[in-house]
């Protein structure tokens, strides 16, 4: 696959060099965007982000279809298995859970040498939050209580084999605390949960939680970076309490195999415009979108690299959590 992809990008680039490609999309075309979670999750607030700068880029419309279940396994089925690749349809792709899904679940058979990397733009660090009226002021409140009542703390995350799922096993492993797990439909409807008191926490993304925290709705506890974060420098890591867990969710974009290079390269072209973009990246910043933009194999390369990462976690937990 490595040797495929080098091969692609070689011939792209003699394309472009030469000035033998030309532009793929012209003005009033559409791009259906799958988006394999509800409105109102990550996955959305990276499509509120992105897509009016990529529309002015390419001059095309962006059309969201939202297909939540399966943690995103709807929509990437039907991005590698059942879509045109002809450049109209593109699709979120939110790793690691991209491979979580089929890693975790025999029934799941698209794979990402189904798929053409486009752009990873976001990297989503994780983070506990608590309702505003919690008895757990800090994490350290929030961790001891699990420790009085082991398996009882409800803990909301976007989804079986989601980063957040994953997230509470490696602290559970690390602390050896337990959580009870509740999965939602995405971050958004976890977020949601927590907000109406429905759960005791919500292990989520800063980028998606980060207005409720502004607005004093819901209190951060603990973020999983290895830094503290700009945009909330009282919240701790864990890293700085000497547990080793440092975990997110990437977001960008992805085409299903075989879009002809011309759309390919165009697509590529635009997000690399945003890595200049003062507009696009003062926004990013409002909205606490930590940005992290690799295109195309670069994009390729960290799809491989998790997949091998999430495999050996997945080997070491499965029997536990299949249990």
């Amino acid at each position: 696959m490595q040797q495929r992809r080098i091969f692609a990008a070689s011939l792209l680039s003699a394309l472009m060099a030469s000035g033998a490609a030309h532009a793929e999309y012209s003005a009033g075309d559409e791009i259906k965007v799958l988006q394999g979670f509800k409105a109102g999750g990550g996955s959305d607030a990276l499509a509120q982000l992105t897509q009016p700068f990529l529309r002015e880029s390419l001059d095309v419309e962006f059309i969201n279809e939202y297909l939540p279940g399966a943690t995103g396994g709807i929509a990437w089925t039907r991005l590698a298995k059942q879509s045109p690749n002809d450049g109209t349809v593109i699709s979120i792709t939110n790793t690691p859970m991209l491979m979580t899904n089929y890693i975790m679940n025999e029934e799941i058979n698209y794979s990402i040498e189904e798929l053409t990397p486009i752009a990873n733009v976001v990297t989503d660090p994780g983070i506990i939050v608590v309702p505003k009226d919690s008895p757990y002021q800090t994490v350290e409140d929030f961790f001891a209580a699990a420790e009085e009542r082991p398996g009882e703390l409800t803990v909301g995350n976007s989804g079986v084999g989601g980063d957040d799922f994953f997230s509470t096993i490696m602290i559970e492993k690390a602390t050896g605390l337990s959580f009870q797990k509740v999965p939602f439909q995405g971050d958004g409807p976890s977020a949601t949960a927590a907000l109406g008191g429905k759960i005791d926490a919500s292990f989520n993304n800063l980028g998606n939680v980060y207005g409720h925290i502004q607005s004093g709705d819901l209190r951060p506890l603990a973020v999983f970076a290895q830094e503290r974060i700009g945009v909330l420098p009282d919240v701790p890591t864990l890293v700085e309490m000497d547990i080793d867990v440092v975990a997110g969710s990437s977001r960008g974009y992805s085409a299903p195999a075989g879009i002809p290079d011309e759309a390919r390269a165009d697509l590529i072209a635009a997000f690399e415009a945003l890595k200049d973009n003062e507009e696009f990246q003062a926004t990013a910043q409002e909205r606490a979108m930590n940005l992290e933009i690799l295109t195309g194999d670069e994009y390729g390369q960290m799809m491989e690299n998790m997949e091998g990462q999430f495999e050996v976690i997945w080997d070491e937990v499965k029997d536990e959590v299949e249990g």
